[in-house]
């Protein structure tokens, strides 16, 4: 490998996602948890009558949401599962969606398999070891010498630090570099978990995938794809408590904070400050946000912080219109989401040499993501 290989520009080249195939609506999702949660229909439940879950209800039709895909049917996750059934369910269907977006993203990228230098992997949904890495390099038929980076725990920020990662370790290997970020939210729904945080979870959560390739020159050349120009990670402390997973008997039990869009209303501009600085831009050079749609508040958050004169939400010139309608036509899939949101903002956007950033946010709570140019 050259010297210019290890120090010359990397970009983005291609970018696709994969879903499930099945679909279900808000309304499907609002009854699934009325079942549970107020009527107490679900298998195991007594009928507990509570005017909060019942409030929260209401989130549904909040949400933002119209629609999400999920791995499996509903009457699936009507029934209780143990662990082992859950994540069984999970590396099988994960390996397929992480499959057909990696291949996918390899095609649109116009890059051989054979040319891989490493794979990052980011899944918070499911445990395996070895990684699902291991089986996407066969699957893909990806050199069985590349580095596999696999990343768990990060949930949501994962996309954005698959990116990050990504832009170093292609600068460093000279090769291109397979990022894939795959989701399976909803396998992890607990029956016996009361709390006003997993009837959210039910409100939000969707599944997927998404992959991208980021490489170097003379793979990446202008106007392929946007420029990396700089990795941007960034921990809040004592914040574990914020966003998560707690592990027990019947698998991962999701940790929601109802302060999340107050974090993300009070740190974002810092974030963006922050950010730009490490690409030595200003922050008004950020013309474009490629964010994670977490949920309908978090994107209020997001617009109150980044975008204060931004227009009418959900037109032309709103930079959050890509990331409002991924959350509305899948919900909240976890680390896959900002890469999804990614692929709209290229499939509509003219480059025009503008800068970017592309960030979400996940436990830790952490801030993950890169700074790029179109």
């Amino acid at each position: 490998m050259s010297t210019q290989a290890r120090t010359g520009r990397v970009g983005i080249l291609g970018v696709a996602t994969a879903s499930p195939e099945h679909e279900v609506s808000q309304a499907q999702a609002k009854a699934f948890a009325r079942s549970f949660f107020v009527d107490g229909e679900g298998p195991g439940h007594e009928r507990q009558d509570s005017p909060a879950l019942a409030r929260a209800l209401s989130s549904f039709d909040n949400a933002g949401i119209a629609t999400r895909q999920i791995a499996q049917p509903i009457a699936w996750l009507q029934a209780r599962h143990d662990f082992p059934t859950k994540n069984a369910a999970y590396l099988e269907a994960a390996r397929e969606l992480s499959r057909r977006a990696g291949a996918e993203a390899l095609r649109r990228a116009g890059v051989e398999p054979r040319e891989i230098g490493a794979v990052v992997f980011a899944s918070s949904t499911g445990i395996a070891t070895p990684s699902l890495d291991a089986r996407l390099v066969q699957d893909l038929d990806l050199p069985r010498s590349c580095a596999r980076v696999p990343l768990w725990g990060l949930g949501c920020a994962g996309g954005g630090a698959g990116v990050g990662r990504a832009m170093a370790l292609a600068r460093g290997l000279g090769e291109p570099v397979l990022v894939v970020a795959c989701e399976l939210c909803t396998l992890t729904f607990v029956h016996g978990d009361r709390r006003k945080a997993n009837l959210i979870a039910v409100a939000l959560f969707g599944d997927g995938a998404a992959a991208t390739v980021v490489a170097p020159e003379p793979w990446w050349t202008p106007p392929r794809g946007p420029e990396l120009l700089s990795p941007y990670a960034r921990l809040l402390d004592d914040t574990e408590d914020v966003m998560g997973w707690d592990l027990e008997g019947e698998g991962l039990r999701v940790r929601f904070s109802p302060v999340i869009p107050a974090l993300t209303r009070e740190h974002a501009q810092a974030m963006a400050r922050e950010a730009a600085a490490t690409a030595g831009l200003a922050p008004e050079d950020l013309r474009h946000f490629v964010v994670h749609p977490g949920g309908r508040k978090v994107l209020e958050a997001y617009r109150g912080a980044l975008t204060p004169a931004a227009a009418e939400p959900g037109a032309e010139d709103d930079p959050l219109r890509h990331a409002a309608a991924v959350l509305r036509d899948h919900g909240n899939m976890s680390s896959p989401t900002v890469l999804f949101v990614l692929e709209r903002f290229l499939d509509a956007t003219p480059a025009s040499g503008e800068a970017g950033l592309l960030l979400a946010l996940g436990p830790g709570f952490c801030a993950e993501g890169a700074v790029l140019r179109w």
